[in-house]
């Protein structure tokens, strides 16, 4: 496709990632065809912050899955690199992203520059306390025979540093991810429905303070008719031709 003038001339481009981007490389989605509630509903409650804390059940389950979860094997594809390339451009503001598989650090993006609005599952955090520990640490005690580990500060609840349902997101991490919308010259949603806030609203946030909006999604998105450019290929396909220097 023939890359408008006006995406290679922008010098702040803000970039908001979701799940599709992390899907070619292997990590289901939730909600999709092959999601992994579509595929299996009581799955939903291992990310439903009220099921978690009540529920041992679901905090064991919860530990096996995380076990066996795809961010530890998965690695980055064409799509992330073409985000790191983008900031050795000196042309990325910011990379929000509402993936919590840490891929974009893997590949090379500055930790700096990514902003995870839902967290990440390399950290696990004690829902008493607020005492943060890594996910490793943690699950070199679920294989040695705890299937519930509590906090070895408080005895509290562990939970993986993400927002599950019903957990409040971090208003700091929020209002970065709003300056970095406000302030661009181009919004880019890459692999993401635009369909969960406020993630979603920050396509808003960058149409009014006058930036050129692109979404490139493999299916529609709510804001495809407020977008400048709207692209159907694939992530891994397309990006690199779109962000090359």
């Amino acid at each position: 496709m023939t890359r408008p003038d006006w995406l290679a001339a922008a010098r702040e481009i803000t970039v908001l990632t979701g799940a599709g981007i992390s899907t070619e490389s292997g990590i289901p989605d939730f909600r999709g065809p092959q999601g992994v509630w579509t595929r299996d509903p009581e799955a939903e409650k291992l990310s439903t912050l009220r099921y978690y804390v009540a529920d041992p059940g679901v905090r064991r389950r919860a530990w096996q899955e995380r076990l066996h979860h795809a961010a530890w094997t998965a690695e980055p594809n064409a799509g992330h690199a073409a985000l790191v390339d983008l900031e050795r451009q000196g042309r990325l503001r910011a990379l929000v992203t509402q993936n919590i598989d840490g891929l974009h650090q893997k590949a090379g993006s500055s930790p700096a520059k990514v902003i995870e609005v839902h967290g990440t599952v390399h950290e696990v955090v004690c829902l008493s306390c607020g005492d943060r520990t890594t996910m490793r640490s943690a699950l070199d005690r679920v294989e040695a025979g705890e299937p519930d580990p509590a906090c070895l500060l408080c005895g509290g609840i562990l939970k993986s540093a993400t927002i599950s349902f019903g957990q409040n997101l971090d208003p700091d991490v929020i209002e970065a991810a709003a300056r970095a919308a406000a302030g661009c010259d181009v919004f880019l949603a890459v692999g993401t429905s635009l369909s969960v806030h406020p993630a979603a609203g920050l396509t808003d946030v960058a149409a009014r303070s006058g930036a050129r909006v692109v979404v490139v999604n493999a299916e529609p998105t709510p804001y495809d008719d407020l977008a400048d450019l709207v692209v159907r290929e694939p992530i891994g396909t397309v990006l690199p031709g779109l962000l090359a220097g």
